[in-house]
């Protein structure tokens, strides 16, 4: 085993290294100022030593060589380093890929569009004073105060996602709490039931307010990401898009079977196609949970 992890290091680290030297060369590929490319590697490299499938197989055990090499160049063209919880790894039957978290999705956002000021995000509760206006098709908070009598998760109607860009502009995206439901009803872990509950027992359950904050700021982060004209992040979206192929492939392959699909140590992980999300998270040992 201890040959076959130094083999895979050998082989998918120079893989990568390659590229990225080939994407230099070729000015196809940015590093984004005081990222590391190196120390990235490194902080994958350990992480994904521990990272599992469904059958609790290493992954490094299971995915080819090729998919980890492009995990982990999808990782570099958008700058990101999972020690920072900007992404996790998923396993998708053979296939390891790299998945945005929304701390990723802001930092990716906030690279290709160096006007943003900031990015700023918060849930509402029922007896917030919560008011927004829209102007020219941007949607603009104008005034959101709560007591702290108001924080109670039974509470909770909506979440938002402000983007403020430098000359002082900024747009929001507000989804309430039903519109947050419906794309975790996607989840085949039950995080919804058919009623429209959400399962107590599920992350989303527990961390409610955080789930709901994580699914509009990728919602909000998307449009930015995918208009960008960068070529790194061209690259990137590219090998991104083996995330919702593999996960179909995957899908059909295991409902001929009559068995759902499981990605990673703790069950189904799905991709919402409208926010670029994986619905489910994996375990904080694949994929760092958020500082709740």
């Amino acid at each position: 085993m201890a040959n076959a992890i130094a083999v895979v290091k050998k082989e998918v680290v120079d893989v990568v290294e390659h590229k990225i030297r080939e994407f230099q060369s070729k000015n196809e590929l940015d590093i984004p100022s005081g990222y590391s490319p190196s120390n990235a590697m490194k902080s994958a490299w350990l992480i994904l030593q521990e990272v599992r499938d469904r059958n609790n197989k290493l992954a490094i055990e299971v995915c080819t060589q090729a998919s980890i090499a492009n995990a982990l160049l999808n990782m570099v063209v958008q700058g990101l380093n999972p020690a920072k919880k900007q992404c996790y790894f998923i396993v998708y039957g053979d296939q390891l890929v790299m998945q945005r978290s929304y701390f990723g999705a802001m930092h990716v956002a906030k690279t290709v569009c160096t006007d943003i000021e900031d990015i700023y995000y918060d849930v509402v509760y029922s007896d917030d004073v919560f008011e927004y206006e829209k102007s020219r098709g941007r949607t603009i908070i104008t005034k959101h105060s709560q007591k702290l009598g108001n924080i109670s998760a039974n509470k909770l109607v909506a979440a938002y996602c402000t983007i403020l860009y430098k000359d002082g502009t900024e747009n929001s995206t507000i989804m309430t709490l039903e519109e947050c439901k419906q794309s975790w009803k996607k989840s085949k872990m039950g995080a919804v039931n058919a009623s429209g509950e959400i399962n107590e027992k599920s992350t989303h359950g527990q961390f409610t307010a955080d789930m709901m904050m994580r699914t509009v700021v990728n919602k909000a982060c998307k449009p930015i990401i995918n208009s960008s004209s960068d070529s790194s992040i061209m690259i990137a979206r590219k090998l991104d898009s083996t995330v919702h192929q593999i996960a179909v492939e995957e899908e059909v392959r295991e409902n001929a079977n009559s068995v759902f699909i499981d990605i990673g140590d703790d069950g189904s992980a799905e991709v919402d196609t409208e926010t670029g999300e994986v619905i489910d998270q994996p375990t904080e040992q694949q994929a760092p949970q958020p500082d709740f």
